[in-house]
């Protein structure tokens, strides 16, 4: 008799994570060419996202942390002056503590 698998995607799925560059220099601003992408603001409050692309983006003004979904204990941190990675596929829910504003931009390659 053959044993079944549950899910065998269940065994590839990473745990993708948001990657925080704390207080990024004006030289990575301007490597990253930050000013000429768009941007978004928010109000505070708690926001569910789905990212479909990897985002990446600088918090000009604001605060957040963000919980993977499905977690009420593990988030990540990060605010005004950082740049933030954030992987393709993540969903998470973004709890807004201080309103944000930010420039942002998808790979288009993801």
């Amino acid at each position: 008799m053959m044993a079944t698998s549950k899910s065998k995607q269940e065994d590839t799925v990473e745990n993708p994570r948001i990657v925080v560059e704390k207080n990024a220099s004006e030289s990575r601003l301007s490597q990253l060419g930050i000013k000429s992408w768009p941007k978004w603001g928010c109000s505070p409050g708690k926001y569910q996202l789905k990212f479909d692309a990897e985002e990446t983006c600088y918090i000009v003004k604001g605060k957040v942390r963000a919980y993977p979904k499905g977690s009420t204990t593990e988030y990540v941190e990060f605010g005004a002056g950082d740049v933030v990675i954030i992987p393709k596929g993540l969903s998470c829910t973004w709890d807004v503590s201080v309103a944000v504003d930010k420039y942002y931009k998808f790979d288009s390659s993801s």
